[in-house]
């Protein structure tokens, strides 16, 4: 009986997170809603103790003792559920680097800062997985060969012909227009980019003709986010 009482517990935590912004729940408002909820569980365990001769006292305050810590749970994680949401963001941006969180109307999708204090991004160049580093100093986007030749260019015709400052000192990059960037929903055709040198660039870098396409990007608290 108290393994229903916690279920009940819990399918309650989850209707308040996922309606936090409904105003009412079956007509009631949440806070109305979550005393039901706790009028509703206390009855199930009381009952429970009523309708087993066996119960005894000590287990029946060990019930209680366990219902007011269930019920603290509860309320602290409603009540920090912006906070609770924000730390599992940050957990799967430790987790999977360039893992981005789209958001719910699908406009912009976010990014968190690596523990390089750079920020990765996963994203679909011609149909091919890319991984890729956000730097506003570069004018364009720029792969390497490897996410090159994944992306379908044929690099042996490549003329590395435009000079290029990389990390690695100066270098030499090709001209190429690519036909599809994804990330996060954010898809953008025809734009124009670089191919690097074979081994001057580690990492292909989200540069300017891809970022100017977007009505916005920014950083703050160490988030990344591109806006649609």
């Amino acid at each position: 009986m108290i393994f229903v009482g916690i279920a009940l517990a819990v399918a309650a935590l989850l209707a308040l997170i996922v309606a936090s912004d409904a105003g009412t729940l079956i007509g009631l408002q949440q806070h109305e809603f979550a005393q039901l909820v706790a009028l509703l569980s206390i009855l199930v365990l009381v009952g429970g103790g009523a309708m087993s001769r066996r119960i005894r006292i000590g287990q029946f305050a060990t019930g209680l003792a366990l219902w007011g810590a269930i019920f603290v749970v509860i309320a602290a994680g409603y009540t920090y559920r912006t906070e609770l949401a924000d730390f599992g963001t940050r957990l799967l941006g430790e987790l999977s680097p360039g893992a981005g969180i789209v958001s719910e109307d699908g406009h912009s999708v976010q990014f968190r800062r690596g523990i390089g204090g750079s920020f990765r991004v996963n994203a679909d160049v011609n149909g091919a997985d890319t991984h890729f580093i956000f730097d506003t100093g570069a004018s364009t986007v720029v792969l390497t060969e490897n996410d090159a030749a994944k992306a379908g260019i044929d690099t042996d015709r490549l003329r590395y012909i435009v000079p290029v400052q990389t990390a690695n000192g100066e270098g030499r990059a090709a001209f190429i227009r690519l036909d599809e960037i994804e990330i996060g929903g954010i898809r953008r055709e025809r734009i124009q980019a670089l191919v690097a040198q074979p081994g001057s660039l580690e990492t292909s870098l989200l540069g300017m003709t891809f970022l100017e396409t977007l009505s916005g990007y920014s950083v703050a608290r160490d988030a990344l986010t591109l806006t649609d």
